[in-house]
């Protein structure tokens, strides 16, 4: 039982025939009417535990979207239900309204439709239903809370998608779809064709030449079916937010538009979240199924707050592939200190594959460099330009051992690491 601002203001009214008459006894008969009264009411409300309950709900949707969960009610007793309800959905899920005012005639079923705007990815879960149901009076209600279990997997958005169309355009002209054409080491034979003012002599083919009279050219086009493994950091430092966002999630944005371009190329990605366990592992997918084979590994996916077990890395690598490979490792290294496993282990990694390690930086770091008013931002912009100052040199230390760095801001580390890609493609290291 519930009682509302309506009972207290009864009660408080009585204040007025107790001035006007000055008799003790007429606080306990006001008293003992309003009790009366709001027992009245409560027996005559209808009973919530006899509303019946169902939801309807998508089960998954993208981060930043907004979805509907319908809560159907279904009154099986035999009195009207006038009152409120609360779907006690995870204050994460972005849920609008909270509450919502109902009336359900007795034998009959109500909609509540209420909007998901989540905010945070993975499952966002609503365990229960409140509902509170008022007399005619609205002086007192009965109250229940009934478990109704409902969830929406939140995957991450993929808001990098904007980026692959460009991105395979020029992938195309390094296959050889338009007119520009990569020739070099490390290639496949792709044609011949004829020789035009320009080309390199040193692509001509003379045992061509010599059988057709005439001066033929050999092209090339990108290696396909090559490995690419990418290592997603989910320790501790993958939790830190950046521009609003977790480093973890832009390592995601990273993966799912380099993965969506490898694909396109006809190259084969493996995909493995790891600190000291694997936490989320995707291999043998192509095309369409791989990116839904991604996102849905990675939306429950959340940083664990231990340390990065960098030693295993090398034997996850071998486990995926015994075959050159590029191998990303999504991480940070923003210290010298929390770097030191990651430097340890990659000679073992560029001895036989090809390293991109993917750093995502913050921009108000950088921001911070170039105020100097006053004395904070004196004391600010020098510490911004220390961890810049440790940035540059893990990076230096990184790209001394053989493997290449990508970094840059949220929204700019996705593009960067599909143009690393590329670079790599066309030089033939790939």
């Amino acid at each position: 039982m519930a009682l509302s601002g309506w009972f207290v203001l009864l009660v408080a009214l009585g204040v007025i025939p107790i001035v006007v008459t000055s008799a003790p006894i007429t606080l306990v008969l006001w008293l003992g009417f309003v009790v009366l009264l709001a027992a009245a009411d409560l027996l005559i409300a209808g009973s919530p535990r006899q509303v019946r309950l169902s939801r309807e709900l998508p089960e998954r949707i993208r981060l930043g979207e907004t979805a509907h969960s319908r809560l159907l009610l279904t009154n099986t007793g035999s009195r009207a239900v006038r009152g409120l309800v609360r779907d006690g959905w995870q204050p994460s899920a972005g849920a609008h309204p909270t509450r919502v005012r109902v009336v359900i005639p007795a034998g009959e079923r109500r909609a509540i439709v209420t909007a998901l705007t989540p905010f945070r990815r993975g499952e966002r879960r609503a365990a229960h239903v409140t509902i509170r149901s008022f007399g005619p009076l609205r002086l007192v209600s009965r109250q229940a809370t009934i478990r109704l279990d409902g969830a929406v997997t939140v995957l991450p958005p993929f808001t990098s998608r904007m980026h692959l169309p460009s991105r395979l355009a020029r992938l195309r002209e390094l296959d050889g779809v338009t007119r520009v054409l990569v020739r070099g080491p490390g290639t496949e034979f792709d044609s011949l064709r004829d020789y035009v003012r320009g080309d390199d002599v040193r692509s001509i083919d003379w045992r061509a030449t010599a059988r057709r009279r005439d001066v033929v050219v050999r092209t090339w086009r990108p290696e396909r079916d090559r490995r690419v493994v990418i290592v997603i950091d989910s320790g501790r430092t993958s939790a830190a937010r950046i521009a609003n966002e977790p480093r973890i999630d832009t390592a995601f944005e990273s993966a799912l538009l380099l993965a969506a371009l490898a694909t396109r190329a006809g190259d084969r990605i493996d995909l493995v979240i790891f600190d000291r366990r694997v936490r989320g592992r995707v291999q043998g997918a192509t095309g369409a199924e791989l990116l839904a084979r991604m996102v849905t590994t990675m939306a429950p996916v959340e940083p664990e707050l231990i340390e990065m077990d960098w030693a295993a890395v090398p034997g996850l690598v071998r486990s995926v592939t015994s075959h050159h490979a590029l191998v990303v490792l999504a991480t940070s290294i923003d210290a010298p200190g929390a770097s030191h496993g990651l430097l340890s282990v990659l000679p073992q990694l560029t001895r036989k594959h090809t390293v991109i390690v993917s750093s995502v930086t913050d921009p108000e770091v950088r921001a911070a460099t170039v105020n100097r008013a006053t004395r904070s931002e004196i004391y600010q912009a020098a510490a911004a330009e220390r961890a810049l100052l440790d940035v540059t040199r893990v990076a230096a230390a990184i790209r001394q051992l053989g493997a290449e760095v990508v970094t840059g801001t949220p929204a700019d580390l996705p593009p960067a690491l599909a143009d690393a890609y590329i670079a790599l493609k066309a030089a033939g290291r790939l």
